[in-house]
């Protein structure tokens, strides 16, 4: 999306505003955020732009879908002080995160294709220990037991007690459910958001209602790798128009 305009052009708020479909108070809010370059003035006081401003704002909106306002705006501010090392910097760092995210992902689809684990059990007085069920999974889980217990308090594992002793006896399906439940945390979900997803597993008695989870996942993670290809060829060419 190159830009058509002139080198030395003189643009309105009006002119920047318009064809993105904002306010000319935003394109101000956005001059005095440190998102774009500083307007010049007219004799009588008005702003004006230019062309290396409607770069900075084609880089700016572009930059938002793939790394979040508040990431975006810190890189345009870094690129308008001069740091340009920074401003890379943190477009690296959202790169991490997807690289992060996806691979969550593909943790979860490795939980739901792994066969599940035989019961074991949680001996009173030894549930830290690793003859304790509840230890041994949570450190496979590299959570704390404490964190098991709030995940059964929030309805995400149920497993059944012991009639004679009443520990807690966790079953296949207990397992597996933490194993979705943990992953599921890492790839960004609420508790609330889980608890139901894990009882249409059971429901179900096995994964496929979490199919529709995992694609629009997969989707929305997709879409930002393309929305960061997207942001940093504009940023590529507000930084060639900045010389």
């Amino acid at each position: 999306m190159g830009s058509k305009l002139q080198s030395g052009q003189r643009l309105r708020p009006v002119d920047l505003a318009r064809p993105h479909g904002l306010s000319t108070q935003a394109v101000r809010n956005y001059e005095e955020a440190g998102i774009l370059p500083a307007a010049e003035r007219t004799p009588h006081g008005y702003r004006t732009y230019s062309s290396l401003h409607a770069a900075a704002l084609r880089a700016f909106l572009a930059l938002v879908p793939g790394h979040g306002r508040p990431t975006a705006a810190a890189i345009m501010r870094a690129v308008g002080e001069g740091a340009v090392d920074e401003a890379l910097r943190l477009v690296d760092e959202s790169h991490v995160q997807l690289r992060d995210d996806r691979r969550t992902l593909e943790a979860v689809e490795r939980a739901l294709r792994a066969p599940e684990r035989g019961p074991a059990h949680e001996a009173d007085g030894r549930r830290d220990q690793a003859a304790g069920f509840i230890g041994r999974l949570a450190a496979e889980l590299g959570v704390r037991p404490a964190t098991l217990r709030a995940w059964e308090r929030a309805g995400l594992v149920s497993p059944r007690r012991d009639p004679r002793t009443g520990y807690r006896i966790y079953e296949e399906a207990d397992a597996r459910d933490a194993r979705l439940a943990h992953q599921l945390r890492r790839g960004g979900y609420l508790l609330e958001q889980i608890a139901p997803l894990i009882a249409r597993v059971r429901e179900a008695d096995g994964t496929e209602p979490l199919e529709a989870v995992l694609l629009d996942w997969r989707t929305r993670v997709s879409a930002r790798g393309r929305a960061m290809l997207s942001g940093s060829a504009e940023l590529e060419a507000y930084l060639r128009e900045r010389g």
